[in-house]
């Protein structure tokens, strides 16, 4: 696997395998890889003649400064994987070369995200979002990727780049892949790694309350099912739920009854003490 830490190189050689005819796929990451990452690797090398990873940590998608110096880094580790995944290449640049300036800093595609940044994340994290199409902007252009793989565990952000690339006609397709989870249910994320043992037994809670919505939803009106699903989650005491609701799968945005849309998932995002994780699963899909 090479590994380059500057565009400009990297780019010399995109330009040179697009020359050759090559299918470039592309796996945006913060690091801390796991199976969930790895799986999307998996997929872009099944689907692409070559496939690129990053690893990133973007500052300008954090609101919190303690929680950017607190994100899991461990590039030795993430390197290792991605040889042993057959990865064609990392790109894992500096801050200065993502942001090499003022300007590049503040720089933001002129993307209308409307309603799509006003609720779940969007609405608990003030410009979250912006540092997303920021930073996945920056990435396209310097990868110019014919395919970009997201995990469907960040559906909000799947949603925010899929608007971003339909809104700025950008020649690449966005393929969302299924949330990958440990045997208890629990998805996959860089953040579990700051779990204690207790805490990371308390945190598969959380899917088990998406299930009971899944399979309940015929039973119960939509606030009695998220009622329960929050007591369920809160029943021990550990685990404090910022937000738990049902919304269309398409637009995001909050139903009051299941015959408001077609599609329906339940959202959740959850604290274990200084940890935030967030989940969503299936309800509902009337093809």
């Amino acid at each position: 696997m090479d590994i380059f830490d500057n565009s400009d190189y990297l780019k010399e050689e995109i330009d040179f395998l697009k020359e050759d005819g090559k299918t470039i796929g592309f796996v945006p990451t913060m690091g801390a890889l796991h199976d969930g990452h790895l799986s999307l690797v998996r997929k872009s090398k099944a689907e692409c003649d070559y496939t690129v990873a990053s690893i990133f940590v973007n500052p300008t998608q954090f609101d919190n400064a303690e929680d950017l110096s607190k994100y899991p880094r461990f590039m030795e580790s993430d390197i290792r994987q991605l040889t042993k995944e057959n990865a064609d290449l990392l790109f894992a640049p500096s801050e200065s070369e993502i942001y090499p300036d003022a300007i590049a800093r503040q720089a933001i595609p002129p993307v209308k995200l409307g309603a799509l940044e006003k609720v779940m994340e969007g609405a608990r994290r003030p410009g979250h979002f912006r540092g997303v199409v920021q930073v996945v902007h920056r990435l396209f252009d310097i990868v110019k990727p014919d395919v970009a793989y997201f995990g469907e565990k960040d559906y909000q952000q799947l949603a925010v780049i899929r608007t971003m690339v339909q809104q700025l006609e950008l020649p690449i397709r966005i393929i969302g892949c299924p949330t990958r989870r440990e045997q208890d249910g629990l998805a996959m994320s860089s953040r579990n790694m700051r779990l204690n043992k207790k805490e990371r037994k308390d945190a598969a809670v959380l899917y088990r309350a998406l299930q009971f919505v899944r399979n309940h939803w015929q039973k119960y009106s939509v606030g009695q099912l998220t009622d329960e699903a929050i007591r369920m989650i809160e029943a021990n005491g550990t685990v404090k739920v910022e937000y738990l609701q049902l919304a269309d799968g398409a637009t995001l945005q909050q139903i009051e009854s299941m015959d408001d849309a077609k599609h329906i998932r339940c959202f959740v995002a959850a604290r274990i003490n200084n940890v935030r994780l967030i989940d969503n699963e299936l309800v509902l899909f009337k093809g």
